[in-house]
């Protein structure tokens, strides 16, 4: 038996940790002989280890004493804060893990695995004999935000359920805790909802679908959908708890809903459009189909909501409430009638009405809502939250407004921004978004006090998926850029400008033989390669410097 020669060293980890001591003299090796010895509320960390380390090494990691020469010790510590942690590998030959709680723990194995080096990204054996090591030395660390989200869109493009636990498996190797599951949208409508069945039976299925951006001529002439029966939704939510990740899901109101007018006509404004005509949207964009404002889609979307709860135990609910076109509304005797029955101001108000009502209707029940910063204007609950993507400015207002807010500006972190201004970027959307880019964003907005900032609960990078055909055209425009957003969002880093990019880069070196080893089809630093561009499709390039607001 010989040891793994790459041992890797603390400061090669991704995010970087608060604080490192050594490595030191010496090394620690796992071998057949290596224990595990888990403490009362450290089970996650436990299975989590002997199901990945375990099969990447061949080792039984059986249980042992506490006191075993040589064994990985994982164990509460109440000094220690939420999700906060401090890893020793030491010169008696053991590993020891404390954490502030189970995450904290769990987080802890997160690193244990990237300093045992790329091997232990495999499910199994890959060298005959040899066996992981890890230099002497002390690792803590703790989060800079409580949400550090990946939000992934699974109505343009479906995604089935295995690339979606795949996913989950990322987000926990990148230390990110909130995965918002935007289930539905014009088209298409992914989750089981029993109470309406049409909503997948008709809701999930397209008959043809636009191929690159929405002004490409370009079109893949056959069917595309999928959904999740109610059992896969459980087997999600619960593979994303044992990792420490909640699952927040998106359920769109009022607007980018023609997947539901489709699958139930009466939903939509049917004095102005012939619903039943409809089809599932094939294209992207804003669609002009929104729902009714009436009593019978409220009951509707209740219906819907309730079967939610159920599936998400979460605290969070999220309603979308964005990009509602007013077209229809404004042409729509009915709708006209409703603002002036409900004495309100215009159809502003009338979607601000919508919404409140949804939030009244989650917090009756113990739930919070968050939507898109577009549900500020009207007016918003008190415990509502915001997700701001236009930019900072919504989230500026939230907070000064006392909402709790999560940053995720499309002009800094969409990931289905291109990557590089080169004619080699498959299918060029938005700003370009550098590695470095990502890295230098800024979640709290500047000029908020430091009261007004505690309403930042974190940040989230979006994934949305029109031109993104496959799991590995979504792979290619998450990474590399997940891994410096996910440093942005978890390390206690200085002021953008003062960043060490280029230590990061330095960093990201030995990650992208883990990503190698996990399968991720990132983008290398040289640009895409061949397989990876997408030579004749219409992208959507914006050029010059994304607004900084």
């Amino acid at each position: 038996m010989t040891d793994l020669t790459d041992v890797t060293s603390a400061r090669e980890l991704i995010p970087a940790p608060r604080a490192t001591e050594g490595p030191g003299e010496g090394t620690l090796t796992l071998d057949a002989d290596t224990t595990l010895w888990a403490a009362d509320g450290t089970g996650t960390a436990e299975r989590w280890l002997r199901a990945t380390l375990g099969a990447a090494f061949g080792l039984p990691l059986r249980p042992g004493p506490r006191d075993a020469r040589g064994a990985i010790r994982l164990l509460l510590d109440g000094t220690l804060d939420a999700e906060a942690y401090r890893l020793t590998a030491g010169p008696d030959g053991g590993v020891e893990i404390r954490g502030g709680d189970a995450a904290g723990v769990f987080w802890g194995a997160q690193t244990l695995r990237q300093l045992l080096g790329p091997e232990a990204f495999r499910r199994a054996p890959v060298r005959s004999g040899a066996l992981p090591a890890l230099a002497h030395g002390t690792v803590e660390d703790a989060p800079r935000f409580r949400w550090r989200g990946l939000m992934l869109d699974v109505a343009r493009h479906f995604m089935p359920k295995d690339n979606v636990l795949r996913y989950l498996d990322l987000m926990a190797a990148h230390k990110l805790n909130v995965f918002h599951f935007h289930l539905t949208d014009d088209q298409g409508w992914r989750v089981e909802i029993r109470k309406y069945p049409r909503l997948t039976g008709t809701g999930a299925w397209r008959a043809r679908t636009k191929f690159g951006h929405r002004a490409s001529p370009l079109w893949e002439e056959k069917p595309h959908g999928g959904f999740y029966t109610q059992d896969d939704i459980r087997e999600i939510v619960a593979y994303a708890a044992e990792r420490h990740i909640t699952v927040v899901p998106e359920i769109d109101v009022p607007g980018h809903s023609q997947a539901a007018i489709v699958a139930y006509p009466e939903l939509g404004n049917t004095d102005v459009v012939d619903t039943t005509a409809l089809c599932v949207w094939d294209s992207w964009g804003i669609s002009p189909n929104v729902l009714a404002p009436t009593d019978t889609t409220l009951r509707f979307y209740e219906g819907v909501f309730e079967e939610v709860l159920e599936l998400f135990p979460g605290e969070f609910v999220h309603v979308g409430g964005d990009e509602c076109l007013k077209d229809q509304w404004r042409d729509s005797p009915a709708a006209q009638e409703r603002i002036r029955e409900l004495g309100l101001k215009d159809e502003d108000g009338l979607q601000a009405w919508f919404i409140g009502h949804f939030d009244r209707w989650l917090s009756a029940r113990g739930r919070r809502l968050i939507g898109w910063d577009e549900i500020l204007e009207g007016g918003l609950a008190p415990g509502a939250a915001v997700s701001s993507w236009r930019g900072y400015a919504g989230g500026v207002a939230a907070a000064r407004a006392g909402h709790d807010v999560v940053m995720c500006p499309e002009q800094q972190v969409y990931l289905d921004h291109r990557q590089d201004a080169g004619a080699d970027e498959p299918v060029p959307i938005g700003y370009v978004r550098t590695l470095e880019d990502v890295y230098r964003f800024e979640p709290v907005p500047g000029e908020l006090t430091p009261e007004e900032s505690r309403h930042v609960l974190g940040t989230q990078a979006n994934v949305w998926t029109e031109v993104m055909e496959d799991a590995a055209r979504v792979d290619y425009q998450t990474f590399p850029r997940l891994a410096a957003f996910a440093e942005v969002a978890w390390s206690a880093l200085p002021a953008p400008v003062e960043r060490d990019f280029a230590g990061f880069e330095r960093r990201m070196a030995a990650h992208y033989a883990r990503l190698d080893a996990l399968g991720v089809s990132y983008r290398p630093p040289a640009g895409p390669r061949p397989w990876q561009r997408r030579p004749g499709v219409l992208g959507r390039p914006i050029d010059g410097p994304p607004p900084n607001r």
